[in-house]
């Protein structure tokens, strides 16, 4: 294993101690110090406290007054309870949403009303009467709900519970998982942000908040080193910067033994160089778009961190791998908030990003497109800090005067010069293609062949995407609703992880889980007129199956031969039984022979032509009734199934996809 980040640190700091950088323990009433010689590393992260009103007075007035005016909405909802009923459910009918949606809309809770304390700057005395400060009240009422919860681990996470068969946590043996890292985070956070404020309005609070944050994340994370989530065997995945980030966070801001302080950064590091060392030269992450923003993002801002409390010598961010890893969102890019969904993600991005993160990497590596593409994800969500992406990260946005400037001027003129024409990602086996770089117009493909063992895998070695001006039409149905089974042995058993439900071939047997099955002779075509992949698939079925499935996607750009295309050619040999291709699509499907169309309720469409005497379509409509899917698709999605009319060991066949102006269902090749 390579350690590109603990070999830098190794330079600085000693086996035990370090070299003053991180020694000074936090100011003890979390007032803002006075300069760099005596200040904390707290005072180095770029947040200052409540008192510093020159930065909190500066958020620009747009983003201010959106979060005021959320905040005074959230006063008038009931908190979220944490109740020991719902954390049951994930072991009594596997609904592990119960419980987490509510520590979420918690965490989102105490962070938009810390936010929101802290743009007003309102403070009132222990004894004062309630309404004195409502949104400090209401925090830190949230606050201390965590504080006296039994556990912050989420259900399905907790090992030590289910080994004793308990549905009821012991405090007294925390299992450090995703929760416990959120809930950690947003202690320290809000302790850094608000410190003088509690000191003076809830006394004793932020002992509270340090004494939960040692016993539930501290001591676990020092005392037990073969955590999982570490990713010491070569599987890190987004747990491992996920919770090392509140990891380093709570030591910089509410650790006060400044030799230990240390030695948590370096544990921090270590781990961290796990998760580093699993990332591809390309930059990609097979687990999805949506796992970029709390995996690789993660590691993004722990490296900030660590710069910014540490200065030059503990700054790691000059790694080649960076650059590439910034781009994986915007080659991603389909249009507005659609993205290629591999793995779990969601076809359409959450807007609750935190989108100054690539803004100010794509500023300090020289990316002019991935900040235009930060700025029109920020202002697509509408909101330059949204509170659920987490209280430090909400924080560090607001106190960014060039981020907040930037994302409240004028928008753009409409370009989108982060769209290439073509990305590939050779490691990860995905291409991404479009008509005219610079532009949602027109058609779009994506193809991705990969294997079906990687993180948050679907049976999905082969499949494809067609956007219609931006648009997904011919889809990836994207996870459903977690619940206690969706990483277990059963997961294969929901339909949206099948094979039959992903745009790829049906040679009589679905496709098998693990990365023994995969794609092979991956090859592609990038020139000005076209650019594809060739792949072969028989890999990804069981053995015996069939010899080989040769699949080749094409978009093929505007010119002599046409209009632009997508032409899909299949080509088999060695099947045994009935041959069919499936297509997952989103809109409305009318067919007939040789032909179909798919249009979405915005008017966007896609024509799909084959051959009539080589196969026919059939449809299968399916309701939606998951939360999650139907945030993507609506109410329906349709599976459009051709079948081979006259099966044999050999064939061939080829698709074809062109735009739709919407009055011509049916035109000519």
């Amino acid at each position: 294993m390579t350690r590109p980040l603990g070999e830098r640190l190794a330079a600085v700091l000693g086996p035990d101690g370090d070299d003053g950088r991180l020694a000074a323990a936090p100011g003890p009433d979390g007032g803002r110090e006075p300069g760099p010689s005596a200040a904390g590393p707290a005072a180095r992260t770029g947040v200052p406290d409540v008192t510093c009103r020159a930065v909190w007075d500066a958020v620009p007035g747009p983003v201010r007054e959106q979060l005021l005016t959320d905040a005074a909405e959230e006063l008038g909802r009931p908190a979220p309870r944490l109740l020991a009923g719902a954390w049951a459910r994930a072991f009594r009918d596997g609904d592990r949403g119960a419980y987490e949606d509510a520590a979420w809309g918690l965490q989102e809770r105490v962070s938009l009303l810390s936010l929101a304390a802290v743009l007003t700057g309102e403070s009132a005395g222990a004894a004062e009467p309630p309404g004195a400060c409502p949104h400090l009240d209401a925090a830190i009422d949230g606050l201390v709900a965590f504080a006296e919860a039994s556990t912050w681990c989420w259900a399905p996470h907790e090992r030590f519970a289910a080994e004793r068969g308990d549905l009821v946590p012991d405090p007294d043996e925390p299992f450090l998982d995703l929760g416990a890292a959120e809930a950690a985070s947003l202690f320290a956070w809000a302790d850094r942000a608000l410190g003088p404020r509690l000191d003076r309005r809830m006394p004793g609070l932020r002992r509270r908040l340090r004494r939960e944050v040692e016993q539930r994340v501290l001591l676990p994370f020092e005392r037990r080193r073969d955590w999982r989530w570490i990713g010491a065997d070569g599987g890190a995945n987004n747990w491992n910067p996920w919770i090392h980030g509140a990891v380093l966070a709570s030591a910089l801001l509410l650790c006060e033994d400044g030799a230990r302080r240390a030695r948590l950064v370096r544990l921090v590091v270590e781990g961290l160089d796990h998760y580093v060392d699993t990332l591809p030269d390309d930059g990609g992450i097979d687990e999805g778009i949506a796992y970029w923003w709390v995996g690789a993002c993660r590691l993004l801002e722990i490296l900030d961190l660590l710069a910014d409390v540490g200065g030059p010598a503990l700054d790691a961010r000059g790694t080649a791998l960076f650059g590439a890893l910034l781009r994986y969102p915007q080659r991603m890019h389909l249009g507005a908030d659609w993205y290629v969904n591999v793995g779990d993600a969601p076809a359409r991005l959450a807007a609750d990003q935190p989108w100054q993160v690539p803004f100010r990497w794509g500023v300090r590596l020289g990316q002019p497109e991935t900040v235009a593409h930060a700025l029109a994800g920020a202002r697509r969500q509408h909101s330059a800090a949204p509170p659920r992406a987490g209280l430090g990260r909400a924080l560090t946005a607001l106190a960014d005067e060039r981020w907040c400037r930037a994302v409240t001027a004028d928008g753009p003129d409409g370009a989108a010069p982060w769209l290439a024409g073509a990305s590939w990602l050779p490691r990860l086996e995905i291409l991404v293609a479009r008509e005219t770089a610079g532009t949602t117009d027109g058609l779009a493909v994506a193809v991705k062949a990969g294997h079906n063992g990687e993180h948050h895998n679907h049976l999905d070695v082969g499949t494809y995407w067609v956007a219609a001006n931006g648009e997904p039409l011919v889809v990836d149905v994207g996870r459903p609703t977690y619940t206690a089974r969706t990483f277990g042995p059963d997961r294969y058993t929901d339909w949206p992880f099948r094979s039959d439900w992903h745009n790829v071939p049906d040679p009589g047997a679905a496709q098998r889980p693990g990365s023994a099955h995969r794609a092979r002779d991956v090859r592609v075509e990038l020139t000005a007129a076209a650019a594809g992949m060739t792949a072969e698939l028989g890999g990804a079925y069981p053995p015996g199956t069939l010899t080989r499935w040769d699949r080749t996607v094409r978009l093929v750009r505007s010119g002599g031969s046409g209009p632009p295309r997508v032409d899909v050619e299949e080509r088999w040999e060695g099947c045994a039984r009935e041959v069919a291709l499936h297509h997952v699509l989103a809109g409305e499907v009318e067919h007939g022979e040789g032909w179909a169309t798919v249009t979405s309720p915005g008017g966007n469409g896609l024509v799909m032509r084959w051959d009539p005497r080589a196969a026919v379509a059939s449809v299968v409509r399916r309701e939606l009734d998951d939360p999650v899917l139907r945030a993507s698709w609506g109410d329906r999605l349709t599976r459009l199934t051709l079948t081979v009319r006259s099966p044999a060991a050999q064939g061939r066949l080829t698709v074809r996809w062109l735009l739709s102006s919407g009055s011509d269902r049916i035109p000519e090749n």
